[in-house]
């Protein structure tokens, strides 16, 4: 089981950013550039916990340096499915995060979520740079 999974799995936000590369890049579902950075990307992270209930990995796919996490959950009322696809760097952290979901009425119950939180995300973001 890759580490990201048990951590995401333990709700253990310190476990997952400590697995994040300085330069990692996130890759939203529903925002169309990507944030690139360690501090931004945890704090997305830590938003996505508190918006996903009842999430779970369901399998996961193994491709060496990368690797695909698929999850359900529930947002908003809504049933999602999707998956996180991880690249791991030469030190085995991670430096890309991509994350798909589906169908399309979760995918805009995410983003409707997502954007409540992000006031929250971009102020966590500047606070851990500090």
């Amino acid at each position: 089981m890759h580490a990201f999974r048990q951590a995401v799995e333990a709700r253990d936000s310190a476990a997952i950013e400590a697995l994040l590369a300085d330069d990692v890049v996130f890759t939203s579902p529903v925002a169309f550039k990507p944030y690139p950075g360690k501090a931004i990307t945890a704090a997305i992270l830590r938003g996505a916990l508190r918006v996903f209930q009842d999430f779970r990995y369901v399998r996961e796919i193994d491709g060496g340096r990368d690797h695909a996490l698929i999850f359900e959950a529930t947002v908003g009322g809504k049933a999602v499915n999707g998956c996180d696809f991880l690249h791991v760097d030469e030190n085995g952290l991670i430096d890309d995060i991509m994350v798909m979901v589906r169908p399309l009425s979760g995918a805009n119950a995410l983003a409707e979520a997502m954007a409540a939180q992000f006031d929250r995300i971009q102020r966590e973001a500047v606070e851990s740079s500090v």
